[in-house]
């Protein structure tokens, strides 16, 4: 029992344990948001410049050029 009273330190650890944890919990969650809202902006601009080329245009970006017909 004397670990959890931390030799008579223990109403200044525990807490200081607790809010470490509190942050470092907040900070998962955060970057865990931040993560899904950017790879859905992702998304959406990739889907957005798909749209922009179109589906016969993708010879172009190699450098190649479309004959026209």
């Amino acid at each position: 029992m004397s670990f959890f009273e931390m030799g008579g330190y223990a109403a200044y650890v525990w807490p200081a344990f607790g809010a470490a944890a509190v942050i470092m919990i907040g900070l998962l969650v955060l970057s865990i948001r931040t993560m899904r809202a950017r790879e859905a902006a992702l998304r959406t601009l990739e889907a957005t410049a798909r749209r922009r080329r179109g589906a016969g245009d993708e010879g172009e970006r190699d450098g190649e050029q479309n004959a026209p017909a």
